[in-house]
C-alpha cells in the first residue's frame, strides 16, 4: 500500500464515521433502526421510518443486486481518467438500503440490472479501504494467494 492514491478520499465525520472504521476492517456496516428495525444508509440522527432515534450499527453480509448503474466513458475528475471506462451503480443490499459504489470484476459492458453482486474491497491504505462489488461468482484479488487472478 505504499502507492500514493491520487483520487479524493471521503470526508469522515461522526455520524459515518462507523460505517468507515467497518470498512477499514472489511466489514460493511449500516445502522438498524431500534424500533421498527429498518436498516439505513446514509446514516441519520433519526429513522426515517418510524422517527425512532435509537440506532445499532449492525454488519451486512455484503451481497446485492445491481439496482441501476451507468458506464463512465469519460472522466468527471482527472484522477479518475485511468480507469476508463468504469461502472458505477446503485446496489440493493439483501439487508434493504441501497449504497452507491462502484461493480469491479467483470467488463463493464457485463453489468446488468439485477446482477448478483457481493462486496471487494480496495485497499488505499492503512486507514481507508473502499467497498466495491463484483458480480458473485467472480474472484476478486483477495481471494488469491499472491493477488493476482
Amino acid at each position: 500500500m505504499s502507492k500514493i492514491y491520487g483520487k479524493p478520499l471521503p470526508r469522515i465525520n461522526a455520524d459515518t464515521s462507523p460505517f468507515w472504521e467497518g470498512c477499514k476492517n472489511h466489514e460493511l456496516r449500516f445502522q438498524k433502526c431500534n424500533g421498527c428495525e429498518h436498516v439505513r444508509w446514509p446514516p441519520s440522527l433519526i429513522c426515517p421510518n418510524c422517527l425512532s432515534k435509537e440506532a445499532t450499527w449492525i454488519r451486512s453480509c455484503g451481497k446485492g443486486t445491481v439496482y441501476t448503474f451507468v458506464i463512465y466513458r469519460r472522466a468527471f475528475h482527472k484522477a479518475f481518467s485511468k480507469d476508463i471506462p468504469y461502472v458505477t451503480a446503485s446496489i440493493r443490499l439483501e439487508e434493504g438500503p441501497r449504497i452507491l459504489s462502484n461493480v469491479v470484476g467483470c467488463p463493464p459492458d457485463k453489468v446488468a440490472c439485477d446482477m448478483l453482486v457481493e462486496v471487494t474491497w480496495e485497499d488505499i491504505n492503512e486507514e481507508f479501504s473502499l467497498p466495491k462489488f463484483k458480480p458473485l461468482d467472480q474472484k476478486g484479488p483477495e481471494d488469491f494467494e499472491d493477488g493476482i487472478p
